[in-house]
């Protein structure tokens, strides 16, 4: 793998810059101004935690590409600065941008466990594993300042309700008392993001997750610990990590993971422009080579928001990929136990409901 070049941007940030989202009136764009400041090193970005006053904590779907319908992101926002996180477009809905703002300005959801014991108190709800962390990351550096993801587990474990989890942090590992205890009840699997085991490319992708080799040693302690692993090899970016894939799985297999997962990767909205920028400042040489393969894999666009398809793409490019993973998981018998992944909901007890004033005796 060819070294990223080092342009000149925000040391430990994935995005160069912060252009608005698309819902505001007006447009940010650097500008030098003819005195010099562009050649100027930028200020330090440091990260801000704001309060998210939520009302509620379980966001619904009803995707039919998407194995969940329920799901739990304690934060907004995600310092872990990847490149292309789909997510990063949901940042425009707080007016901000989905570049530096995304990955600095975290909002921080602190009333997550009280708001989650609520709503699995109703009357109407029904059991069904939550998905903890589909948008961002619940064990980002956040997470070691406010704790609300072992919190969440503490009333989950407490009320026998399954859970998944999707992270690339070594910081799940700090849970792995609570996590082994649900697992031999089988109320929890832990997926691992590992988009490749190139040190100094995860590096210029993923700026502040765990390095590769510290996400399989995770997935060893997990799976040492009777947590059953599955190992997302996602995203899968045409000409720049494709040619891991056979890799990524070989290892992470050695690991211990069980089960294997991959996606071709997405650019919504303002993340085509985002990734497009990066691209040119990391890798220029190849750029349009990758840009190229990804419209050919999305019917000539640089993205295609279809059911189904949206995962995988279409055509030559997106087929080899497919087989090549089919073929692998295979070869290393990942995805043959799904059962260790079929998590127990008849064990739920519903949490009394909390009154605002007392009965009257």
């Amino acid at each position: 793998m060819p070294e990223p070049a080092s342009p000149s941007s925000q040391k430990g940030r994935g995005a160069s810059g912060n252009e608005s989202g698309r819902f505001e009136r007006e447009r940010r764009e650097a500008f030098d101004d003819g005195w010099g400041t562009a050649d100027e090193p930028p200020a330090r970005l440091d990260t801000t935690y704001t309060r998210d006053r939520a009302k509620t904590i379980l966001a619904r779907n009803d995707s039919p590409d998407i194995p969940f319908d329920r799901s739990i992101n304690p934060y907004r926002g995600c310092e872990h600065g990847c490149i292309y996180c789909f997510a990063r477009p949901t940042h425009a809905y707080l007016g901000l941008s989905p570049g530096l703002d995304f990955e600095s300005r975290i909002f921080v959801k602190e009333d997550a466990p009280e708001l989650l014991r609520a709503e699995l108190a109703r009357p109407s709800y029904t059991v069904r594993t939550i998905a903890l962390g589909s948008n961002t990351d619940p064990y980002q550096p956040a997470e070691r300042k406010f704790g609300l993801t072992r919190r969440i587990l503490d009333v989950l474990l407490e009320l026998r309700h399954p859970v998944s989890i999707v992270t690339k942090s070594a910081l799940v590992a700090r849970d792995i008392d609570l996590l082994a205890e649900m697992a031999q009840l089988r109320l929890a699997s832990v997926a691992i993001s590992l988009t490749t085991l190139d040190r100094k490319l995860a590096r210029a992708m993923e700026p502040r997750a765990a390095t590769p080799q510290r996400r399989l040693d995770t997935m060893r302690l997990l799976a040492n610990a009777g947590i059953p692993v599955c190992v997302l090899a996602s995203p899968m970016i045409p000409a720049l990590n494709d040619s891991e894939l056979d890799a990524i799985l070989d290892a992470a297999s050695a690991h211990g993971a069980q089960a294997a997962g991959t996606i071709l990767l997405r650019l919504p909205l303002e993340l085509g422009p985002l990734f497009e920028d990066w691209l040119n400042r990391h890798f220029p040489d190849r750029a349009k080579h990758v840009l190229s393969l990804i419209r050919q894999a999305r019917g000539g666009k640089i993205y295609v928001a279809e059911w189904g398809t949206r995962m995988t793409g279409t055509g030559p490019y997106a087929d080899l990929l497919r087989l090549r993973f089919e073929k692998a998981c295979r070869r290393l018998g990942l995805n043959q136990r799904r059962s260790a992944f079929e998590l127990d909901k008849t064990q739920f007890r519903k949490p009394a409901k909390v009154v605002d004033q007392l009965n009257l005796l």
